[in-house]
């Protein structure tokens, strides 16, 4: 690409159709984007491209518009400290500080762990045996 192609920015609006290869050196000016990229994109649904006379023209504000599209959302911290707006509240009275609270989980662990480890009573037969005494059957022939 050419920079004598680049018209002026000042020149440019956000409506002016551009050749993809012109609106990727204007909107992306590091030249991380091409007209290839440009296309990719509008084949995925991204990026408004009007074709014209065989060629591929674009704007800014479409640019723009992918761009939006193509964002990526953060993602929430998994743990660790996230800071709040919020004021500090006091704690009451009753309540544990630091390991002592800790105490407390690990307690609660342990007397499940205690529970699970106990022996159970033996649950009962859940086999049920047919008792019932068997009569015979009569078989009466079929008549041809």
């Amino acid at each position: 690409m050419t920079r004598s192609r680049v018209p002026k920015p000042e020149t440019v609006r956000l409506d002016t159709p551009l050749r993809l290869d012109v609106a990727a050196a204007i909107a992306f000016p590091d030249g991380s984007m091409s007209a290839s990229g440009l296309r990719r994109e509008a084949g995925r649904g991204r990026l408004v491209i009007e074709r014209i006379a065989g060629k591929d023209y674009t704007t800014l504000a479409a640019i723009e518009r992918m761009r939006a599209l193509c964002r990526v959302p953060q993602k929430a911290p998994g743990s660790g400290y996230v800071p709040t707006n919020e004021m500090p509240t006091v704690r009451s009275a009753g309540e544990r500080y630091g390991s002592s609270e800790m105490d407390c989980a690990r307690s609660a662990r342990a007397a499940l762990q205690k529970i699970a480890r106990a022996p159970s009573a033996r649950s009962g037969n859940t086999f049920q045996t047919n008792n019932a005494p068997t009569e015979p059957v009569a078989v009466i022939p079929l008549k041809s």
